[in-house]
């Protein structure tokens, strides 16, 4: 039987993208609004785009920050695309909201030499140590699609499964601690690369 994935709407996030993405991986994807519906998923997915400070008031406002939080606590698996992965971090340069403060480390600006937002394609390389990942089985150097002008600067690397150089700073584009995951890319928008990281993140929970 394919997995049940709640994509949490919680109105930053393009939960429609995100759902065709899981379908396409082979779970049952349902975009959910209420704590309910959410804990009745085998799988949460945390969609962003936008603001952090946005996102993060919005998923508290939204009661679905508690139900991330009880998942996590219950080794309950969940996935952060974005924005989304960005706010695992206990906080960004973005502006004032603490995040969830899943992750060691926080969000920073691309320094000013670079064009920012970075948009467009960049090839997913595996972490020190991660080479083996099997998240990473045909993904590690293939490209997945980038919009971002943020990105994540961990105090512990421990759980930076995969990397991406731009802008002169090779951030991590892949996370995992425990049973959350994190990419900083799309791979709902990424084509078939993107659907086999899902597939074989979907794969290991089985």
């Amino acid at each position: 039987m394919s997995l049940t994935a709640a994509i949490l709407d919680y109105d930053a996030g393009n939960v429609r993208s995100a759902k065709r993405g899981f379908d396409a991986a082979g779970a049952e994807a349902r975009i959910v609004r209420s704590a309910a519906e959410a804990r009745s998923a085998d799988v949460l997915v945390i969609p962003g785009v936008g603001n952090f400070d946005s996102c993060m008031a919005q998923l508290r406002a939204s009661g679905l920050e508690e139900v991330i939080r009880d998942a996590i606590a219950a080794q309950h698996p969940v996935f952060g695309i974005c924005v989304g992965m960005q706010l695992l971090y206990s906080g960004s340069e973005e502006g004032e909201e603490p995040g969830l403060g899943l992750l060691p480390g926080r969000v920073e600006r691309f320094p000013a030499t670079a064009v920012v937002p970075h948009i467009g394609w960049d090839v997913v390389r595996a972490a020190e140590g991660s080479e083996d990942d099997p998240l990473l089985d045909g993904v590690a150097g293939q490209r997945q699609y980038f919009v971002h002008s943020y990105y994540a600067v961990p105090t512990d690397r421990s759980h930076v499964v995969g990397r991406t150089a731009y802008g002169g700073v090779a951030f991590p584009c892949l996370v995992r601690e425990g049973s959350v995951v994190g990419t900083q890319f799309h791979p709902e928008k990424s084509g078939p690369v993107g659907a086999r990281l899902l597939r074989n993140w979907l794969e290991s929970l089985q």
